[in-house]
């Protein structure tokens, strides 16, 4: 099974958001949920490998999860993480991480990216608020680097 970057940050998104909602849940566990195929005919399910990349995006999402919060906390005017949709804060973290600890993928193809994703896991006005919480970080990273 070959997935695009864009499929696996989808994959990705999906198996952080089972770790929130079930603890008892391995890393490991959630990624392979998030990529089983079914096999409705036999009634079987396919084991698959875990993309690298796929491995890298969740695990780096929970081993920097503290750093990734504090970057969007500095961007949340009177709100608060508890107060955002669950969905948008694994996006906006997945897409942070990228921004921060992975070099080969611009920041702005993070944010894009992230946008696209939004589009389908969220509405309009949840597009609007990553947008503006990402296009920040992507602005201070660039402010960063010109330095």
């Amino acid at each position: 099974m070959s997935l695009t970057r864009r499929e696996i940050r989808e994959k990705a998104l999906q198996s952080l958001f089972q770790l929130s909602v079930n603890e008892g849940l391995s890393s490991q566990s959630a990624m392979q949920q998030a990529l089983i195929i079914s096999n409705e005919l036999a009634d079987e399910v396919e084991i698959v490998s875990v993309p690298e990349y796929l491995d890298i995006l969740v695990n780096g999402v929970i081993e920097n999860q503290i750093t990734i919060d504090d970057e969007i906390q500095k961007y949340l005017e009177n709100w608060s993480m508890e107060r955002l949709a669950k969905t948008d804060v694994m996006i906006m973290r997945i897409a942070i991480f990228e921004m921060l600890y992975i070099s080969e993928v611009p920041a702005k193809v993070a944010l894009n990216e992230a946008l696209e994703i939004t589009k389908l896991y969220s509405d309009e006005k949840s597009r609007k608020f990553v947008n503006g919480v990402l296009a920040n970080i992507v602005n201070n990273i660039e402010k960063k680097e010109a330095e």
